[in-house]
């Protein structure tokens, strides 16, 4: 008697199915195993600069105990002085992806809603992010303050300007908060694209799965590339639109906040 195809179509799903559980889990306990390393180092490591890059290799560690190729394109169109990098949020994976990848001189902006996770947010702090609070208008406007006089010392920032992500695929608005530090303080900035997240960890998802990841660093806006901050804000947005060829989730960009 014949094969029936729709049989095996389902076993093969059946076979399938339980293999990308235990993948998911293992790729779970590899990222737990380098949180723990992250947190000794966040412990032990003295001086900001050594704790980022111990923290740095501990972040790159999962994706390669996972078997996830990482293609990185356009570093050299990160400048080797001050900037801010503005990158398109898809994933719980996108900060960890930054940290893993981008050099270490860089000090991460974070919602405010994160230092209420004890672990995480012991982590962060020792890693030199900054908290924005995106709900209270005075706090964030005396944030966004914050931000700025932070760039004006000197610090690099890294943003996630739509503030949170979705599962539906596309780029959402963009908060202000990235553009206007870099038009007071005279800053480039600098748009990175990254692929693949979304897929390997996608929101309300519980278990990575298994994919590529790409992470495309964009040429650098100067910060008079427009004529106010929306306008910067819009430019970036648009170049991160073609570099993934994702929607556009929010024709009206900037909104009045300070981004995550």
């Amino acid at each position: 008697m014949p094969d029936n195809p729709s049989n095996g179509g389902a076993r093969t799903a059946g076979t399938t199915r339980p293999l990308a559980v235990l993948y998911g889990v293992y790729a779970w306990l590899a990222f737990v195993t380098c949180v723990l390393g992250s947190l000794a180092c966040a412990v032990l490591v003295p001086g900001l600069e050594r704790r980022r890059r111990c923290i740095a290799a501990f972040a790159r560690l999962p994706f390669r105990l996972a078997g996830i190729a990482v293609e990185i394109r356009g570093s050299e169109h990160l400048p080797a002085t001050q900037s801010i990098i503005v990158a398109n949020h898809a994933s719980y994976l996108d900060g960890v992806i930054l940290q893993a990848f981008m050099p270490e001189r860089f000090s991460y902006v974070i919602k405010g809603e994160m230092q209420n996770v004890p672990v995480v947010h012991f982590l962060l702090r020792r890693l030199g992010a900054r908290f924005v609070n995106r709900n209270d208008p005075d706090a964030s406007s005396r944030d966004a303050r914050t931000l700025i006089r932070a760039a004006d010392s000197g610090e690099s920032l890294a943003f996630f300007p739509e503030g949170t992500f979705v599962p539906e695929p596309g780029l959402g608005a963009f908060r202000p908060g990235a553009f206007a530090a870099a038009r007071r303080s005279a800053l480039p900035v600098v748009p990175v694209a990254i692929s693949g997240a979304r897929h390997i960890l996608p929101a309300e998802r519980l278990l990575p799965r298994r994919g590529p990841l790409t992470i495309e660093i964009l040429e650098p806006l100067p910060p008079d590339a427009a004529a106010s901050t929306r306008e910067l804000a819009d430019l970036a947005r648009q170049r991160l639109l073609e570099s993934l060829g994702e929607a556009d989730l929010a024709p009206c960009t900037a909104t009045p906040d300070t981004g995550k």
